[in-house]
């Protein structure tokens, strides 16, 4: 076993209070150790991937860690970075992830390791019992002479801490762990002392003895201080009478040169990346069901407010669901699906036939509708099942106590979607129930009518809705930077008739793209890779910029002034005015 196998205690559980960031070394390796609102403890190389700040120096947020030079946000369990103020209009790319190291909290301890094996430390003398966690003690020496000293160590029980003939036994030691036991009478204590090598000539000593509650802490912990101070002035003299290059140094880890990236995803297409269990299946509001997906393994990517995944059916079929997560919910992700009427299969299947412990693979999340972090003001119009990207937003706006109002239209109170998490938001949340087309269309002018300078709108829910709060914004004056919106499909009919060609710019091929095949077929077919989701032109994952041409826009993703410019192209749906389309592809 090498010594990057070793679980070694890093840290005390009761050196991560509430909202801390603490800073630990082992093996030469800076550590930045915090625990998140929902208990998790969090071990990560202690380096903002920015500018190599320490994280330990960070803003504990209890669900994402912030960096306090430039405000890079990490979120809790994966590590990944969820949020740039400098590109607040950007979806952080997935594979800004920091490293994690595993974290075991255990007989009051906190263990970790470069690549530990096994399942942790296991001391069956504690289990089930009390622990007493001792002070922590620095000593500058290598970890081999500070065990080799250990070995020596003789304490007196803790209920006979004045006892004049004691009788000691080492009942285990290794490199870096050692058991001992004290008896006096009929009265005995084992200590599990364990050495922490921060590097080659510096040790932490931690120690946790068996406990009982009827004893006084104070008089065993100053005792147990005072013995290993003492083994610290010893070996700390013996270090410094040895000449420094005669000194047994450890095999030190060296800090990663380059951003640590999530799993290697594929570059084309439509894929499954990771798999996950229906672990809770519950109807929210009349006609729609929620699905708590939890991994099989591992952890899930990280995710921004307004992502969506596609969920592989078995049945074949593929679909996108956006995620409603809250901040910090990083265990699972959760989404709402509304049986339609006219569902060409995918939500009855998944109402209908799917239900707790069914095994679904998804994709890794994708998010062209983020949320900015940095307005005046924003504000949140869902209509009906379009609640699921707004309420992942409001809920993060409400955690980080940024102003908001989130503006809710369904047909009644029963078809109020996920009602239990809007009743937390309070008053920041308006319902509008049973309004017509008319009523409607008034009430989303008296919600865009005061704009001002840094005030951003997110509208998601019917084709009907969105472009009527479009339509209503442009005619108060909103610009169309400030307007954003997702569609959850094209409500468009497409016309694929016209035949064109493409240039592609980087890959030196030129292609026909015939009547009846869209630009994303045409490219798969040639071994292009081209990433997509939906494939009806309302995500934005297709999207392609154009160097040459005019296309002939029929998707719902692009803004009026982007589709103006002509300058790129939803590639699954859009087609060309012009003979000719150069892309940057």
């Amino acid at each position: 076993m090498t010594i990057e196998s070793i679980w070694f205690p890093i840290a005390a559980s009761d050196d991560l209070p509430y909202r801390h960031v603490y800073h630990a070394q082992l093996l030469g390796t800076e550590m930045a150790v915090w625990r998140a609102d929902d208990g998790f403890v969090n071990i990560w190389e202690n380096r903002c991937l920015h500018r190599g700040v320490r994280l330990s120096i960070g803003i504990n947020e209890g669900v994402e860690l912030k960096c306090q030079y430039h405000g890079w946000r990490y979120a809790n369990r994966t590590a990944g970075c969820t949020y740039i103020p400098a590109h607040p209009a950007n979806s952080p790319a997935r594979t800004i992830q920091n490293r994690v190291y595993p974290a075991i909290e255990r007989y009051g301890l906190v263990w970790s390791g470069i690549e530990p094996e096994g399942e942790g430390p296991n001391f069956e003398f504690l289990s089930n019992r009390h622990c007493l966690v001792l002070r922590a003690v620095s000593i500058n020496s290598p970890t081999n002479m500070v065990i080799e000293e250990l070995r020596k160590y003789q304490f007196h029980p803790s209920s006979q801490l004045d006892a004049k003939h004691v009788e000691y036994e080492v009942v285990e030691w290794s490199t870096n762990t050692l058991i001992v036991q004290a008896q006096s009478q009929n009265f005995s204590t084992t200590a599990l002392l364990i050495a922490q090598p921060v590097d080659s000539y510096k040790t932490v000593v931690r120690g946790v003895i068996e406990w009982d509650d009827g004893l006084e802490d104070i008089p065993v912990l100053r005792h147990h201080a005072q013995l290993i101070n003492q083994i610290r002035n010893r070996v700390e003299s013996r270090a410094a009478s040895i000449p420094v290059a005669e000194l047994t140094p450890l095999n030190m880890i060296k800090p990663s040169q380059e951003f640590p990236s999530s799993p290697k995803q594929p570059e084309s297409g439509r894929f499954a990346s990771y798999q996950v269990t229906i672990a809770r299946k519950w109807q929210t509001a009349e006609g729609v069901s929620a699905f708590d997906l939890e991994p099989i393994k591992g952890v899930l990517p990280t995710f921004q407010p307004g992502a969506h995944i596609d969920v592989h059916m078995p049945n074949g079929l593929i679909r996108q669901y956006s995620l409603t997560n809250g901040p910090g919910q990083t265990q699972h992700y959760t989404i709402g699906i509304k049986r339609e009427s006219n569902s060409s299969g995918g939500s009855h299947y998944m109402v209908d036939s799917l239900h707790e412990g069914c095994k679904l693979d998804i994709s890794e999340p994708r998010n062209n509708f983020p949320l900015r972090r940095d307005a005046l003001e924003t504000i949140l119009i869902a209509g009906g099942i379009g609640i699921t990207p707004l309420l992942s937003m409001a809920r993060l706006l409400d955690h980080a106590n940024l102003p908001y109002k989130l503006h809710y239209f369904a047909q009644s109170e029963k078809h109020v979607t996920f009602g239990e998490v809007l009743s937390k938001l309070g008053s920041s949340v308006v319902l509008h129930l049973g309004l017509g087309d008319s009523q409607t269309k008034e009430s989303l002018h008296d919600i865009l009518s005061i704009h001002q300078k840094r005030m951003h709108v997110y509208v998601c829910g019917p084709a009907p809705m969105l472009e009527a709060a479009r339509v209503t914004a442009l005619k108060i004056g909103w610009p169309d930077e400030a307007v954003h919106f997702e569609y959850f499909k094209n409500p468009n009919a497409i016309d694929d008739s016209s035949e064109f060609e493409i240039a592609l710019a980087r890959s030196c091929l030129t292609l026909k793209v015939p009547s009846g095949k869209t630009i994303v077929e045409i490219l798969r077919h040639n071994n292009v890779a081209i990433s997509t989701s939906c494939e009806q032109g309302a995500c934005g994952t297709c999207i392609i910029d154009v160097l040459e041409g005019e296309p002939d826009h029929q998707d719902v993703y692009l803004r009026e002034f982007e589709k103006a410019g002509h300058k790129k192209i939803i590639s699954c749906v859009s087609r060309a005015k012009s003979k000719r389309l150069v892309l940057d592809i």
